[in-house]
């Protein structure tokens, strides 16, 4: 979609793509590491066009949500939980527990007005993280605790 707009964009002298990623594009998930993997490279990829294409003033940003009240669980595809798996009960475990953070989260207009606030800016910043001020937090403390430890927690917080 990126290169779909940008011969546009260049010609126009200017634009703004916002890719939306997630917080835990910053982390390894359990039972979501395609999920993770797939948005911290779209992080990195808005860093890298964000550069190629300062020189045709177009902007690029990303947001990245935690959990927002939205009905994304019943629509989410997931692998199923077979009755024979090894996996069984912290796959099930993690499943329950992603869809209640969904059901308890933020309130999706808190996103609307960060996304109108990034749209509105004569200039965004790279990054920006909008959710619950512990899933925010996560990624500071992915940062600053050992390898170990922040796995520790994970676990933790999953049951696992």
């Amino acid at each position: 979609m990126i290169n779909a707009v940008l011969p546009y964009m260049r010609t126009q002298q200017s634009g703004l793509i916002l890719n939306i990623t997630s917080i835990a594009g910053y982390m390894g998930l359990p039972f979501r590491g395609i999920y993770s993997a797939s948005k911290g490279a779209l992080e990195l990829i808005t860093e890298s066009y964000r550069m190629e294409l300062k020189a045709f003033n177009i902007k690029l940003s990303n947001i990245a949500p935690g959990d927002f009240a939205t009905n994304i669980a019943a629509g989410r595809y997931h692998a199923p939980l077979l009755k024979d798996s090894p996996y069984k009960e912290p796959y099930g475990t993690t499943l329950n527990l992603m869809d209640s953070h969904v059901d308890s989260g933020e309130d999706p207009l808190l996103l609307a007005k960060m996304i109108h606030q990034i749209i509105t800016s004569k200039n965004p910043k790279i990054h920006y993280k909008v959710g619950a001020f512990l899933q925010k937090f996560s990624i500071v403390l992915k940062r600053i605790l050992p390898d170990l430890w922040y796995e520790a927690l994970l676990c933790r917080f999953y049951k696992l």
